[in-house]
């Protein structure tokens, strides 16, 4: 018999604690949330106060009946949920089947999985935090009078199985507007005049800045004429110099969302498996034996904040300098909260800076090693020195017309030794060669260019800029980036083509009927100030039940006419143009769990579907009847093969071209290199850059 019982939320995070708390404490995991509304019915008795039905979750009878026994057990249970409001929760509900006083020092938190951490967090218990449980429970309440009450509706007049959600429709309602954005788009018209400058042998770039030292703009070629005719010869002198010497200042460590988004940038992952991963890297990795069995790599990774403790900083700081030299150590600076952020625990960051990547590899699955590299090099570059750079900046005269070249080198590399933050632009190297000019010196112009432009629309939103603009708004929080937008797909409301969101026709429309009917569900504004709502009940500002009442009043008002008022929407399926191979009826384009496909518009008479099929202009060359057309795995990853399967069984994960190699007539194919793309043979070594 254990003395104390320990309850954790997953299986990887309790074989990890029990082995640092030892023999008296036996370590459960309850496998999430043990209780939740019922699925059969909304739950809330919106007529006594909001109050709340929660029910045993179905298949979780047998982990309850086990957690029960274990608990009578023991002289004291302690509840170890995750850090945050539905861990709390998860910690009340734990306590309610479990007979637990609430009140009593039952509750233990840790942002670590670390013997320490742990060691540390069961020396400080607390009572169950009911502000927290308040919040999430107003987040779950409202979220369901929502879901509960539109999608019933939206079933019935458009579409069988569609939702509604309070951040999922604004995530939408952002994308339409960006599209919109786009569509109405008039693109103007503007001019640059670029020259290539010689100095002795030393070749540099310019661009027309203005005349007599002021700026122009050009807005039109008569524009440009004016100034190339104001040119007078090849030779300009140079009138000013200007060296500076700039700072750049390393980026802060991650927080939820600028993982997400740097994991995008760097890693190509979408937000939903950059936390899967993450919480693998949290809940403990089997390093071996030496090095201590199962270790939690990273902290919790839902969090708004860029804190660090200060014990991090200290070990970092001794990292450094031992591996780096001393003038590579940054100065710890108060980091601020940020307007908004709840800055419940630290950034996202190493459990210890000692773990450097390399040494932990073999231990490591492809994913979780990547991910775990950006982490530490991000957190280990928050802690150096800016990096220097002199930049220099020359302005070229000829007859009164100005061009000015700009340059920049690395004086000292600082944080960029390790680490630089990515960007969704596209920008300019730093590094940029000026050769040694000073004032009065003579440049020849070698060439002057000038190119017409035009202004671009906004581009449409990647997985990265549509967390960074949900979390500059204020829409949903931490845990909710990456459900909101995996949602979003799944329902169909949005495709990704590209990388990038467009609204389908089925978003579009139940948009449209949602800002009809309830126009402050899809509210930026009005979200963003019940996260603010949600907050305050966390802080203890105000009751739970009063911002759901101030809420569903009106909401219901609103559901009551859009019943009545709300017209049947018929989608009409869009004929493909072919003909069902079966039964002669024409085939229609349907909209699935994964997007489009085809099925026969006879349905359910005859129950035909196969996938859209994109042909890339490349005979198959294995049975040389049949086109290649681009195919998608179980787990949406592109693939290669012949439209004649299953009789011809060709497969290629990398895209083949339409020509063969050159030197022995195998099939060419495009594969990812590190600058790009290339072309390689699948038989022999031939290897050419592909054409951009």
């Amino acid at each position: 018999m254990s003395d104390y019982l320990v309850i954790v939320e997953s299986p990887a995070k309790a074989k990890t604690i029990e082995r640092y708390l030892g023999k008296k404490y036996k370590v459960k995991a309850s496998m999430g949330h043990v209780r939740d509304l019922p699925k059969s019915q909304t739950g809330i008795d919106t007529e006594n106060g909001y109050a709340p039905k929660y029910i045993t979750i179905r298949g979780k009878g047998d982990v309850v009946k086990e957690l029960k026994s274990a608990a009578k057990k023991a002289k004291k249970v302690y509840l170890a949920a995750d850090p945050d409001r539905e861990g709390e929760a998860i910690a009340w509900h734990l306590a309610h089947i479990l007979n637990i006083d609430g009140e009593s020092e039952c509750r233990v938190v840790f942002n670590e999985i670390t013997k320490d951490a742990i060691k540390n967090s069961f020396k400080h218990p607390r009572s169950i935090d009911m502000d927290l449980v308040d919040a999430q429970q107003a987040r779950r309440i409202l979220d369901r009078l929502v879901g509960y009450n539109i999608s019933p509706l939206l079933w019935k007049k458009i579409k069988k199985g569609l939702s509604a959600g309070r951040v999922q429709s604004v995530a939408v309602k952002l994308i339409i507007d960006r599209e919109k954005e786009i569509e109405n788009f008039k693109p103007e018209e503007y001019w640059s005049i670029e020259g290539q400058f010689q100095k002795d042998k030393d070749a540099f770039e310019g661009s027309f800045y203005g005349v007599d030292g002021k700026k122009k703009e050009l807005k039109t070629e008569a524009d440009v004429q004016e100034i190339l005719q104001l040119i007078k010869g090849k030779t300009f002198s140079v009138n000013k110099v200007n060296k500076k010497e700039r700072r750049r200042n390393p980026a802060q460590p991650f927080t939820t969302s600028s993982l997400q988004q740097e994991a995008a940038r760097k890693l190509n992952f979408k937000a939903k498996k950059t936390m899967m991963v993450a919480q693998q890297l949290y809940e403990g990795i089997d390093l071996g034996k030496k090095a201590g069995g199962i270790n939690g790599l990273i902290t919790y990774m839902r969090t708004d904040s860029t804190r660090v403790s200060d014990a991090a900083k200290d070990e970092a700081k001794t990292y450094i300098n031992e591996q780096y030299g001393k003038e590579f150590l940054g100065v710890n600076k108060k980091q601020k909260k940020s307007e908004g952020a709840q800055d419940a625990h630290e950034a996202v960051r190493p459990t210890s800076v000692a773990r450097d990547p390399k040494s932990l590899k073999a231990s490591l699955s492809r994913d979780q090693f990547r991910l775990y590299k950006l982490i530490w090099e991000r957190f280990l570059a928050s802690q150096m020195a800016p990096a220097i750079m002199d930049t220099m900046t020359v302005h070229l005269l000829n007859n009164h017309v100005e061009f000015r070249a700009t340059g920049s080198k690395v004086k000292f590399k600082g944080f960029m030794k390790v680490y630089i933050e990515g960007t969704d632009d596209k920008k300019k190297e730093e590094n940029k060669f000026l050769p040694a000019l000073s004032e009065g010196m003579e440049v020849e112009a070698k060439e002057i260019k000038p190119n017409q432009h035009f202004t671009q629309p906004p581009p449409r939103y990647t997985e990265a800029r549509l967390v960074r603009t949900m979390e500059e708004l204020s829409i949903g929080r931490p845990s909710t980036y990456a459900p909101t937008l995996d949602t979003i797909q799944r329902r169909g409301y949005v495709s990704i083509d590209n990388k990038r969101f467009s609204p389908t026709e089925l978003g579009t429309i139940v948009t449209e009927v949602m800002e009809e009917f309830f126009p402050k569900i899809i509210d930026v504004d009005f979200t963003a100030k019940m996260e603010g709502d949600l907050d305050a009940v966390e802080e203890g500002k105000t009751e739970w039940f009063i911002i759901i009442d101030q809420f569903y009043k009106e909401f219901e008002k609103r559901l009551k006419k859009a019943e009545e008022e709300m017209e049947k929407i018929e989608i009409k399926d869009e004929p493909a143009g072919i003909e069902c191979e079966n039964c002669g009826h024409e085939m229609v384009y349907k909209m699935g769990r994964y997007g489009k496909f085809l099925a026969c518009s006879n349905f359910p008479e005859c129950r035909n579907t196969k996938p859209i099929l994109k042909e890339i202009g490349v005979k198959c060359p294995k049975c040389k009847e049949g086109n290649v057309v681009e195919r998608k795995s179980k787990k949406r990853r592109v693939f290669y093969g012949c439209d004649r399967f299953p009789e011809c069984d060709f497969i290629s994960w990398d895209k083949p071209i339409a020509r063969p190699c050159p030197k022995c007539d195998s099939m060419l194919v495009e594969k990812k290199a590190k600058k790009g793309t290339q072309i390689q043979c699948t038989n022999c070594e031939y290897k050419e850059e592909a054409q951009t």
